[in-house]
């Protein structure tokens, strides 16, 4: 018999989500009612305009588009995270099925030396990687920066693929390879399509690596602006004596649109790629 909940419980139960909603979406909120004020004003004197737009314009959004390099700021941003998603999946996939189905000589040590590596927060190796990329000749070049953030991802990409690639039965593969398939056939044909949920996990996190990180984009790529990101170069947009909020708002609120989008166009995968691959090793 199920119990019935308590009135006095389930009122506790919705004011805790509501206020747990307010407190994840407001200052999002917050950023576009910013946007939209005239001249550079966070806040506004008017209590009722911290929570609904009592003045709007978007002079903020025309400067931003067409008076900054603001475009040129996103397009190097989304040339950045697109192909390190690419270069995260290509890589962290073939490892991850390598490690999953094969039993060679120093398999062990490698995924104790994976989770070991995990335990190294990435900032520690800033320098390192600095100094790593001005010897080959790609600091202050995107082709670093993808490098440091397809390097940054690898690790827990490889482990949540190959504990997904673990639960998909090996004989599904044999049976392909009976009927005539190759071992690269099976694994493009009939393993990546089932992995599609873990797929789509590992491809957001390589976008938001390329995407939203400020700390290895603006010591990597510290100049031009023609080369710069987009999150790097909102802070730029600050100065010694004043800080354009207006601008920053809007160009906040520019560079979360296409971070919703991949996020839900892959929805549908996030949950169970992330929940069955971290269940077994």
């Amino acid at each position: 018999m199920k119990r019935k909940t308590k009135p006095w419980i389930r009122v506790m139960q919705y004011a805790i989500l509501i206020i747990a909603t307010i407190y994840a979406f407001y200052p999002v909120w917050f950023a576009i009612l910013a946007s939209g004020r005239l001249g550079d004003r966070l806040y506004t004197l008017n209590f009722l305009g911290m929570f609904i737009p009592t003045e709007w314009t978007f002079e903020n959004y025309r400067v931003m588009l067409f008076e900054r390099p603001f475009l040129t700021w996103l397009t190097n941003s989304l040339k950045v995270a697109s192909i390190t998603t690419l270069a995260s999946l290509l890589v962290s996939t073939s490892a991850a099925f390598a490690l999953s189905r094969f039993r060679f000589k120093g398999r062990e040590f490698f995924l104790v030396f994976l989770l070991a590596i995990s335990t190294f927060p990435g900032l520690l190796s800033l320098v390192a990687i600095a100094q790593l990329l001005t010897a080959l000749g790609l600091y202050g070049k995107h082709l670093g920066l993808i490098l440091a953030y397809t390097a940054g991802t690898l690790v827990f990409c490889t482990w949540n693929l190959k504990g997904y690639f673990d639960t998909i039965p090996v004989e599904m593969e044999e049976s392909a390879m009976l009927d005539g398939c190759g071992p690269l056939q099976a694994f493009i044909l009939i393993a990546l399509p089932l992995a599609r949920p873990a797929l789509a996990v590992t491809a957001i996190l390589g976008f938001m690596a390329g995407w939203g990180d400020f700390v290895f984009a603006s010591v990597l790529v510290p100049a031009p602006d023609s080369l710069k990101l987009a999150v790097p170069a909102l802070y730029a947009l600050a100065n010694s004596m004043s800080v354009p909020w207006g601008y920053f708002a809007a160009g906040a609120v520019i560079v979360i649109i296409p971070t919703i989008i991949v996020y839900l166009s892959m929805n549908r995968y996030f949950e169970g790629g992330l929940t069955l691959g971290g269940v077994k090793g």
